[in-house]
């Protein structure tokens, strides 16, 4: 191969890590650093570039831990673009389509239909993948009660066929485009929505959403309406009602880690002092099912985890950058071998319970601390570090610190050092590096801890393109091996 076929394929590599990155952490919103239209206006150039240039790298992105505003994108994008797309990548785009949409939230499905609609993009397969995933819908009448307007879009774009008559789906017909034609309907949510019109005994039969409008409409006291309707609520609605507070016997541990860490911060420091031995049992637990088959296996691991003023977020993601260290921090522990986890936090905070975004970011000090000797007196195996990136105190110590730690002082590359960063840096187009020679990855979840650090061994290794689309192949192979498919 020569020079300037090397080149290419070191471009094409760190182009799809660029990608891969923006699509874990943006998600359109405000950061702490930048402002919603700018992460709009960066991720719109992403993602046209990627899907001109690298179509195929664009498509097997959604076998991956990206999130989900990226993952509609993607879909929406490729949907829009069909006829750039060969026969057989139409063949594979379908069938990764429909494998994420089988993944993700209904309301965000729906959604996108909405979208599709608007766009006016109506071709068959995009009608075949939108029926096939109603069809697989566990109850579509329950979805037309909680989502009545995107099942109605949906419905009308795919010609869906709801005769009159009995039936479950002509109910729904009847439910959505000829509403008070029947007396009374067989299906439970479907009647109870009819009885909450007039019966506030109805209401709390129908889902918390749902329900919420009909209860304002009668009247209800809030505190009775939530007592009535948390049998009924999701975890998330009940985090978010403070029904747990209310409700000591519902089990913090089932609570998945980065969003049981997101609830934690949101207590005051008397009420996490207070429930210390809950809350952290909740965490460690939900960090042991997060590592898996992982747990104990990465030797000694030293962490730097970024609790400074920036971590506070923004307005539409508060305490996101700070939650995904607390969870981090647990996830770590759980991965490393018992007794060999040593947690850093930038403020200098032993408890980690109660931290909270406070000061400036001395990561260099802190780096220096973590590649000193552990528990056991031993040097780390695994230094992982997670921050925003922006070192300030002093500025660029910890680039120079991990620089001069690899070229001298361990050459050999005893010690791997991973950077995960939750925050997108709109105006670099990529999460912000702390020094060259340090692999970075986008972490937007603590959960995805194990997966990220495979992914950012690239960016170390320099390996090029070819093995990075191996990766993905066996990543999108493994990923439709345990889905419905769509051609």
């Amino acid at each position: 191969m020569n020079t300037s076929e090397t080149l290419a394929d070191l471009v094409a590599a760190e182009d799809v890590l660029l990608f891969v990155n923006a699509a874990i952490t943006a998600t359109g919103q405000r950061e702490f650093r930048s402002d919603a239209v700018g992460q709009r206006l960066s991720l719109d150039f992403l993602h046209a570039y990627v899907r001109v240039n690298y179509r195929r790298v664009y498509a097997s992105s959604l076998a991956l831990d990206i999130n989900d505003h990226n993952a509609v994108r993607i879909v929406l994008g490729l949907l829009e673009t069909a006829g750039e797309a060969s026969a057989e990548e139409r063949r594979t785009e379908g069938r990764l389509i429909a494998a994420r949409l089988a993944l993700l939230p209904p309301q965000r499905v729906y959604r996108l239909f909405g979208e599709v609609r608007r766009a006016g993009i109506n071709n068959r397969r995009t009608r075949a993948i939108m029926r096939d995933w109603l069809a697989a819908r566990p109850d579509l009448g329950h979805d037309a009660v909680k989502y009545r307007g995107g099942v109605k879009t949906a419905a009308r774009h795919i010609h869906l066929r709801c005769p009159e008559g009995a039936g479950p789906l002509a109910e729904v017909g009847a439910f959505l485009f000829r509403p008070g034609r029947l007396p009374r309907y067989e299906h439970r949510l479907l009647d109870a929505w009819r009885r909450a019109h007039y019966e506030q005994g109805a209401v709390a039969e129908l889902p918390f959403t749902v329900a919420e409008g009909f209860a304002a409409r009668h009247g209800m006291k809030r505190e009775v309406f939530l007592k009535r309707a948390a049998p009924r609520m999701t975890r998330l609605e009940r985090l978010r009602t403070h029904a747990v507070a209310q409700r000591p016997d519902v089990d913090l541990t089932v609570m998945p880690l980065t969003r049981l860490a997101l609830y934690v911060l949101s207590l005051p420091f008397d009420q996490r002092a207070a429930r210390r031995t809950e809350l952290t049992g909740a965490l460690r637990t939900a960090a042991r099912r997060a590592a898996g088959g992982h747990a104990g296996s990465w030797g000694r691991v030293h962490a730097v985890l970024d609790d400074s003023f920036s971590s506070s977020g923004s307005g539409q993601k508060r305490r996101r950058p700070l939650a995904v260290a607390l969870a981090g921090h647990h996830l770590l522990e759980a991965l490393a071998a018992p007794g060999a986890y040593r947690g850093l936090w930038t403020s200098g905070r032993g408890d980690a319970l109660l931290v909270r975004p406070w000061g400036p970011t001395p990561l260099g000090m802190r780096v220096l601390d973590a590649l000193g000797p552990g528990p056991g007196g031993a040097a780390p195996d695994r230094l992982v570090i997670v921050s925003d990136g922006w070192d300030n105190a002093p500025a660029g110590l910890a680039g120079e610190v991990l620089r001069v730690w690899r070229k001298r002082l361990d050459p050999g590359r005893r010690t791997a050092v991973v950077h995960v960063n939750p925050v997108y840096d709109a105006d670099g187009f990529d999460v912000r590096r702390l020094a060259a020679g340090v692999p970075t990855a986008g972490i937007r979840d603590a959960e995805d801890l194990p997966a990220l650090v495979e992914i950012a061994r690239f960016a170390e290794d320099r390996t090029g393109a070819a093995e990075l689309h191996a990766y993905l192949d066996r990543r999108v192979a493994l990923f439709l091996g345990e889905k419905e498919t769509v051609s």
